[in-house]
């Protein structure tokens, strides 16, 4: 069989994960493929993600190296077995191999935490915030793109609403609320649209004010996004030109440590019931509403 030569997410991180039990077990390649009659070499390309291993042959191999959670022997089973197929199979070519990752790990999610400074969280988008911000940016230029890459962003939104939706959390800092793309229009219904979904009971927003005190040093916004019951977690960080995602455990542990930082020093979430409503700007909502109503 062909090797793969651009392993998805999904496949480098099955490829990690064996990789990183073989090492806290502390054999050698040539070791770990004799557990399970597979070459050194083979055995390389698997932890790489740039070939399969049968799902019979990885229960040995986790067996031999001496895991004994069966949750998270199912986790990279169902790693194997997952052919990666979705609706964003049908933007393959047209999207970064990124966009398409970051939307097959939404797909699969079970929480979804985000921190964002300059834009509203693209799950959160509207079809005109995203499509102005789009036709300012130097990645997508031509027209026929933009419309295809607006399209892609409107379909992740699918998560939000599927029957048994994830967990999301956003913390949004202030800025972006300030930040006009398309004009005051379509800004002005970008916040609403911000409050709209917050209202989804899976939904929490807060916003990070300026006047914020004890900042956790974040340079650039991320996603940490938990999935197969939250026992795989893998943090999706933007970049002006690419995204990059990790899932190391000290990494993990470390943006965990962040976003529990950022909503720490936020203001209180984004709640629209009677009894919640005010136009305090000392909370998420009355922020919000004080942003739309002295400059929207």
């Amino acid at each position: 069989m062909a090797l793969r030569t651009n392993p998805t997410e999904r496949q480098r991180r099955l490829g990690a994960e064996l990789r990183r039990l073989r090492e806290q077990a502390g054999l050698t390649l040539h070791e770990a493929g004799a557990l399970i009659d597979m070459g050194r070499v083979h055995l390389t390309h698997v932890e790489g993600g740039r070939t399969a291993i049968p799902t019979d042959r990885l229960r040995r191999l986790c067996k031999g190296y001496g895991c004994t959670s069966v949750p998270f022997v199912e986790a990279l089973v169902s790693l194997a077995e997952d052919k990666g197929k979705g609706w964003w199979s049908g933007y393959k070519g047209d999207m970064p191999a990124a966009a398409l990752d970051l939307a097959e790990l939404e797909s699969r999610a079970v929480g979804l935490r985000s921190y964002e400074s300059l834009f509203i969280p693209g799950i959160f988008q509207s079809e005109d915030y995203t499509r102005a911000i789009f036709r300012v940016s130097d990645v997508v230029t031509n027209p026929v793109d933009i419309d295809r890459a607006v399209e892609f962003r409107m379909q992740r939104q699918a998560a939000l609403t599927v029957e048994d939706p994830p967990t999301v959390h956003a913390v949004v800092h202030e800025a972006a609320l300030h930040m006009r793309f398309g004009g005051s229009a379509t800004t002005r219904k970008q916040l609403l649209r911000l409050v709209e979904l917050a209202e989804l009971p899976h939904v929490t927003v807060q916003i990070l004010p300026f006047t914020a005190d004890g900042l956790p040093m974040v340079k650039t916004p991320f996603n940490l996004i938990a999935s197969h019951g939250g026992i795989l977690e893998t943090i999706q960080l933007d970049h002006a030109s690419q995204s990059m995602f990790l899932h190391d455990p000290d990494s993990v542990a470390q943006y965990g440590r962040h976003f529990d930082r950022l909503r720490g020093v936020a203001l209180p979430p984004v709640d629209t019931s009677p009894s919640a409503i005010s136009h305090d700007v000392r909370d998420s909502l009355g922020l919000i509403q004080h942003i739309l109503y002295s400059h929207y």
